[in-house]
């Protein structure tokens, strides 16, 4: 559902390589169409965080017709109401990723979800660590690995406490 596009580097510039987009006019992203990049940052893996522009800002043009969203966390360098507005606007139009039932889940939103999930340091939400002479079972081992107690596989071949089978 979202707009896929390829930024091509040549000698001279930019070309954006559209894969599909359907709703408003396809102009400013036909096949072979010179754009620039406004850079406004860089992310925390070194990436170029940018505004696609042609004739016009193909970024607001994406978040207008709901086939991006606008990632408030790098608003600061951009006009933050421009792009809030036109996300506002898709959603209540429901364009775009807006016409799905029950909305979706917007990626940064997914990936901190991901991040709170794993147990990273072997732990539960409550707090606790199980060790494998006190958990009683290998059925029950296996079942806390799938849960994220990934320490239970000290041997990383996906079997939890082998002692106890």
């Amino acid at each position: 559902m979202a707009a896929l596009a390829l930024l091509a580097q040549r000698g001279d510039g930019l070309l954006l390589i559209p894969h599909h987009r359907h709703g408003a006019d396809l102009q400013p992203l036909r096949r072979g169409r010179e754009v620039s990049l406004e850079v406004k940052t860089t992310d925390r893996y070194g990436r170029s965080v940018a505004e696609v522009i042609s004739d016009t800002n193909i970024n607001l043009m994406l978040v207008e017709d709901g086939q991006a969203f606008a990632y408030r966390q790098y608003l600061g360098g951009c006009n933050a109401k421009e792009y809030l507005d036109a996300e506002h606007r898709a959603s209540r139009r429901r364009y775009g990723v807006w016409q799905v039932p029950g909305g979706i889940t917007r990626p940064w939103d997914f990936r901190r979800s991901r991040r709170s999930a794993a147990i990273p340091d072997g732990t539960t939400p409550g707090g606790r660590r199980y060790r494998c002479n006190e958990i009683g079972s290998y059925a029950r081992a296996q079942e806390l690995l799938r849960q994220g107690h990934t320490y239970l596989d000290s041997n990383s071949d996906g079997e939890a406490c082998e002692s106890l089978r």
